[in-house]
């Protein structure tokens, strides 16, 4: 049986190594993003494996979940794995938040997310069960300075894998967080080009016992794993694959 799969924020960096990573581990896929360039480039590699589409939604639309579902079930008829993996950074201290850039970090990294899990875990139920996997952060462990929206959203992806472990457990559905540290993707190769530093910013980024940043396939290497039956009793947990950053404070 061919299960599917949808991954939020799927036309770049770690969404897209994950949408590739799963179809070819044969998963059909739909892939989510606003890129339609990057979209139809997506589509035609998923085609090379086990096949998906990709679809151009906006996540902050209040039926965005209902629709993301509806095509995946138009599609294949089920929906087993999502990956809550879209994400925005608009770095800003505590006193410089406004009420827009509130709504707009937490409105897709939260926001989206929650509504999506709803409705792909009321199809799961409906088949058996699935796998959701949030795409957190490291900054959604330790409080980064100067990007507090992000901070919070991420935090609260992890106690949406716990709320859901809690309501979902029974009915076969599974919750897991995956936190990366910083990775080389087009969001972070945004925020070193916009550091009046570049160079500090790189060495900053890169303070970790690791030294170096993460690579997208890395991740979505933990974020299969976490998906996979293989590990069918991991639940409510978190994956933290960091370089080791967050073991060292």
């Amino acid at each position: 049986m061919t299960k599917t799969a949808i991954v939020t924020g799927a036309t770049k960096g770690i969404g897209r190594a994950t949408a590739i990573k799963l179809a070819q581990q044969g998963h059909w896929v739909l892939g989510v993003g606003r890129d339609r360039a990057e979209g139809a480039t997506l589509q035609r590699e998923l085609a090379e494996h086990s096949g998906g589409v990709f679809a151009d939604i906006d996540l902050t639309a209040d039926d965005a979940g209902a629709r993301i579902v509806e095509r995946a079930v138009a599609e294949t008829g089920r929906v087993d794995v999502l990956v809550n993996n879209a994400g925005v950074n608009l770095p800003a201290p505590i006193t410089e938040v406004t009420p827009e850039l509130l709504d707009t970090v937490l409105g897709l990294n939260l926001r989206a997310a929650v509504l999506l899990s709803s409705a792909a875990i009321a199809q799961m139920r409906t088949s058996g069960g699935g796998v959701i996997v949030n795409v957190s952060s490291e900054a959604g462990v330790l409080g980064f300075p100067g990007q507090v929206a992000y901070n919070v959203s991420k935090a609260g992806l992890s106690m949406l894998t716990r709320s859901i472990t809690a309501e979902c457990a029974e009915q076969g559905i599974r919750a897991v967080t995956v936190s990366p540290g910083t990775t080389s993707t087009p969001l972070v190769a945004k925020l070193i080009d916009d550091a009046p530093d570049r160079q500090a910013m790189i060495d900053a980024l890169q303070d970790r016992p690791a030294a170096r940043l993460g690579r997208p396939e890395e991740i979505a290497e933990a974020i299969c794993f976490a998906a996979s039956d293989a590990v069918s009793y991991l639940t409510g947990s978190e994956i933290v694959i960091d370089g080791g950053r967050t073991a060292v404070g």
